[in-house]
């Protein structure tokens, strides 16, 4: 699976991604994480609201940090 952490840096992206990958390591599961900074690359995805989480190229998650329980649930874990 693939995971994508959408954001220019801010610190709501980097606290997504932050609980992303604890959850991540926590379950153990085979999950290749990413940190999209670039612009032109998150505009690919029609995302206009920062953090994005985007899980096999499917947008799932913008414009907050989701829980760890939200993380799981939308990662099928």
């Amino acid at each position: 699976m693939e995971v994508l952490v959408l954001g220019p840096g801010c610190k709501k992206c980097v606290l997504t991604y932050d609980a992303i990958r604890k959850v991540v390591e926590q379950s153990g599961a085979e999950v290749t994480l990413r940190k999209v900074e670039d612009i032109m690359e998150i505009m690919k995805y029609n995302v206009m609201t920062t953090p994005a989480v985007v899980v096999d190229g499917e947008v799932k998650l913008k414009g907050h940090v989701p829980s760890e329980a939200e993380i799981r649930k939308v990662l099928g874990l």
